[in-house]
């Protein structure tokens, strides 16, 4: 039951009228993009680094946005998906459009970013279909694995595993498990289909807004859980998804740069392959072949949002399950709690004003009002 609901509103969603999505499209903040994409009229750069900034430019500053970003151990192991946390941090500032989407600067250097035509389909592609739930994306996770001579078929959980050291599997099972406390006796790997189809990588895609809220609000959560993985770890200064000197030093980026596919496919989400070249489009894994196969009730939005009020909640009461504890350091702190406590600091302001003005007007009556006289 819960699954079939989540289709169903996933399928009838309202993004949003196409005047505003056009209008808002044609503006550079319409598109996100990493630093050095040629810089037209859907994208915008996101510098990680202050001194990748370019100069006279709209680019977004990764690092002023979100702090935890200046640590250079933090912005290593987090890669891109840091600066999607920077933009998701208080996203009204700089983002108001019912769309957004990421380029990865390599995504050039393997020839699947954008052309012109891939730009103009994907437009129409939105034009055409405003309601529904999908992701788009053009650079496909390499199921080949560079393993010449190899027979058997790649899944997408071996294919990571073999970006991952072989713990990949492992790794995001115990980070899901630690994320949702689930007890040992659960199963706690979401399952994906081995029957072919694509599967996104190097942060290269295009979904409403409000999905990508969503997205970020569980990567957060699942970040935060990896995370304390490797600090309790009896070897934390070894990456345990790595062996070689850079893997360690980009710990966790290899499995973060799929982790959007495993949301999109258990969140009921529509995946569409665009061709970067010709602009061709082709839905992958469609939904209504995932049927019995996804875990919804761990990806509703609704469940999402309670656990993210409990780590404010933890957070705002200094109660930290590690230190120096990931989660708050990575986006919004916000609960009930935090809204009551402003409400009540609005509301004492009103009042020690409206005292103050009360004080002013009684002195007046009392001892009469004291004009100064000129050039006195």
């Amino acid at each position: 039951m819960l699954e079939r609901e989540e289709i169903e509103e996933r399928m009838e969603k309202d993004i949003g009228e196409w005047d505003d999505i056009y209008r808002n499209a044609r503006n550079p903040k319409s598109l996100g993009g990493w630093p050095f994409l040629h810089h037209g009229s859907l994208y915008r750069g996101l510098s990680l680094s202050t001194r990748a900034q370019r100069l006279s430019s709209d680019d977004v500053d990764a690092v002023g946005r979100l702090p935890i970003l200046n640590d250079t151990y933090y912005r290593d192991i987090l890669c891109e998906i840091g600066g999607m946390f920077s933009v998701a941090n208080k996203i009204d500032d700089i983002h108001k459009a019912p769309w957004i989407g990421f380029q990865s600067w390599r995504a050039s250097g393997r020839k699947v970013s954008l052309s012109k035509n891939a730009e103009e389909v994907l437009e129409k592609a939105i034009h055409e279909n405003p309601k529904g739930d999908v992701i788009y994306f053009w650079a496909c996770l390499d199921m080949d694995g560079g393993i010449v001579g190899k027979n058997d078929l790649l899944t997408f959980w071996s294919t990571c595993d073999i970006m991952n050291a072989g713990r990949c599997r492992t790794a995001f099972e115990d980070a899901f498990r630690r994320t949702y406390g689930l007890p040992s006796n659960i199963e706690a790997l979401p399952p994906m289909p081995e029957g072919g189809g694509r599967w996104s990588a190097l942060h290269s895609w295009v979904m409403p807004t409000p999905s990508f809220l969503e997205f970020i609000m569980f990567s957060r959560m699942f970040v935060d859980s990896l995370h304390s993985l490797q600090v309790n770890s009896s070897k934390t200064s070894d990456c345990f998804l790595g062996f070689s000197a850079p893997q360690n030093k980009h710990c966790y980026c290899r499995l973060l740069e799929v982790l959007v596919n495993v949301w999109a496919y258990h969140s009921a989400r529509k995946m569409v392959y665009i061709d970067p070249h010709t602009g061709s489009l082709k839905e992958q894994h469609p939904i209504e072949h995932r049927k019995g196969s996804m875990w919804s009730k761990y990806f509703n939005a609704t469940l999402l949002k309670s656990m993210d009020e409990d780590l404010a909640e933890a957070a705002d009461d200094d109660d930290h399950p590690y230190r120096p504890w990931l989660w708050p350091l990575t986006g919004e702190v916000y609960w009930q709690g935090v809204y009551e406590r402003e409400r009540e600091q609005r509301y004492r302001l009103k009042m020690d004003k409206k005292r103050k003005t009360k004080e002013k007007l009684l002195d007046r009556l009392k001892h009469g009002y004291r004009q100064k006289t000129l050039g006195g």
